[in-house]
């Protein structure tokens, strides 16, 4: 899976410092038999996406939705900032007249 990555550090190896995190990059490591033997975070996702969708594709759907939830607030406090740059340069205007 070649996707073009925003965060280099999810292609870092994982640290092995709890129990889940050891037994889940062990079963990764298994399964793709990396050459230099690390395994990141992006080996992981692959093997969660093919083997466990039912897991993956609720965090997914939920990042979406606030995603979505993040931009349409993000565009009402720009048109309210808009608005009352505007109205304020109307009244400057009025006071220069």
């Amino acid at each position: 899976m070649q996707v073009e990555n925003d965060n280099p550090e999810i292609l870092l190896p994982v640290v092995q410092d709890s129990e889940i995190k050891t037994w889940l990059v062990n079963y990764v490591g298994d399964k793709l038999s990396p050459a230099d033997g690390d395994v990141n975070v992006e080996m992981i996702v692959e093997v969660m996406a093919s083997e466990f969708p039912e897991l993956l594709l609720p965090i997914a759907e939920e990042n979406f939705v606030r995603g979505y939830q993040q931009a349409a607030q993000d565009i009402k406090q720009w048109e309210v900032t808009y608005e009352n740059d505007s109205h304020e340069n109307d009244l400057e205007a009025q006071e220069e007249e």
